[in-house]
């Protein structure tokens, strides 16, 4: 059969010549393939089905929406009683009380609205000349344009020529250099800085202690906007509901997507606290002229008002942090392995192991070849930039299933090695 599909994030001639993995199914933390092949899924697809496979409730509240009323566009002063009903659940755990609910159909939607919320928020106060934003090395922001002239991961950038050109890099681990790069051009041309409470796909790098602290405390100094992207951070993966709470932010705006629905269908939001909001809102703003075709979807809202509910019922944002110990543990295991420089987590279920530097830059394709390894073990897990393999299971994983992980790591290596 001709090859018809375009993946994304694919070398495409790799996949016509070797063929596609083919899920069919999938039951808590397990899919599987077409040939009945059963796999653990240690990453929650791409890190977002936090209540694990087989939720057959979500499917039948969506099934429901659909046969009353699908979704209809939210434009102007039209929408649906569940997307009224799914902003304020997400107002209500919001890092900051009375925060306003944006919906967008997915995370690089929420960065690109975060992006032109910020700098029309500066054009309503009479600042127009902020407009310069400030991302750290190894971030991943999505790739729509503005996610991508976001990317701290340059090979994310590479190859689509100018983009926006207003942008900012500071390194990831030095507040210092924050405050440094913002004193330098003047904090009056800059709009917001963007933070991965925890950095995701460049590597998964938790905090340095303090981090998170002191360059939220820049942005307050300079009246920077501090925009918290949590697409991957929040509902429930790093030990709370968000990392900004856990972390005690404030931030100005969040990012959130993937967990708010599990993934089971797109939906995306961004978070703007009732400071940033207000000239929005005031009398005599006028229109804000963005969003999307399926901003608000009810069918979207429906499914994700159950996610919320399964995540609340089941306690799985404290799971995360109660587990995230045991998951670091686990994966300390391999860190005996030849392959292995290091083991990174500790901030719920999120966590990388990172191979050997020296063996990665004389074969780039190392970590997929690992990856593909450990695949053909039983496991699914995710080569990231730089040789690390990013590990990001439902939050209902059991513990004997991360022994399960480990073992098909341990396995993946082996066979490389």
């Amino acid at each position: 059969m001709a090859q018809t599909y375009w993946h994304p994030f694919a070398d495409m001639a790799a996949i016509a010549e070797g063929g596609e993995l083919v899920l069919d199914r999938g039951d808590g933390c397990y899919v599987w393939d077409i040939d009945g092949t059963r796999y653990l899924d240690a990453t929650a697809s791409l890190w977002y089905c936090n209540v694990g496979w087989g939720r057959a409730e979500i499917g039948e509240a969506a099934a429901a929406q659909m046969a009353t009323l699908p979704t209809y566009s939210n434009f102007g002063d039209i929408v649906t009683p569940v997307t009224l009903e799914l902003a304020d659940r997400v107002a209500g755990l919001a890092p900051v009380p009375g925060s306003k609910v944006f919906l967008t159909s997915g995370g690089s939607d929420s960065i690109d609205t975060a992006t032109k919320m910020a700098r029309r928020y500066w054009q309503l106060l009479d600042e127009p000349d902020r407009t310069i934003l400030v991302r750290r090395e190894k971030a991943y922001h999505g790739m729509h344009t503005a996610g991508t002239s976001l990317a701290g991961i340059p090979a994310n950038a590479a190859g689509h020529g100018a983009l926006i050109q207003d942008v900012l890099e500071v390194p990831w681990d030095d507040p210092d250099s924050l405050r440094a790069a913002i004193d330098d051009v003047g904090p009056e041309q800059v709009a917001a800085f963007f933070c991965e409470p925890v950095i995701g796909a460049g590597g998964v790098f938790p905090p340095p202690d303090g981090y998170l602290e002191a360059v939220r405390a820049v942005c307050r100094d300079s009246g920077v906007l501090f925009v918290a992207d949590e697409v991957i951070t929040g509902f429930g993966r790093c030990g709370d509901w968000f990392a900004s709470t856990r972390f005690d932010l404030e931030p100005d705006l969040v990012v959130c997507a993937k967990g708010i629905s599990s993934g089971y269908l797109p939906l995306g939001a961004v978070l703007a606290a009732p400071s940033v909001a207000e000239p929005f809102w005031a009398e005599g703003a006028g229109m804000w002229r963005h969003g999307y075709t399926y901003s608000g979807h009810a069918a979207v809202a429906a499914a994700a008002l159950v996610n919320i509910d399964i995540l609340e019922h089941e306690g799985l944002p404290a799971r995360a942090k109660a587990m995230e110990g045991a998951l670091l543990d686990a994966l300390k295991q391999l860190t005996d392995h030849d392959l292995v420089e290091d083991v990174r987590g500790g901030v719920g279920l999120l966590a990388a192991v990172q191979l050997r530097e020296d063996l990665v830059t004389a074969d780039p394709a190392l970590g997929a070849r690992v990856g593909a390894a450990t695949r053909d073990a039983g496991v699914l897990v995710r080569p990231l930039v730089g040789g690390a393999l990013a590990v990001s299971p439902p939050l209902i994983i059991e513990d004997s299933q991360l022994q399960e992980l480990v073992d098909g790591m341990r396995a993946g290596l082996d066979a490389v090695a």
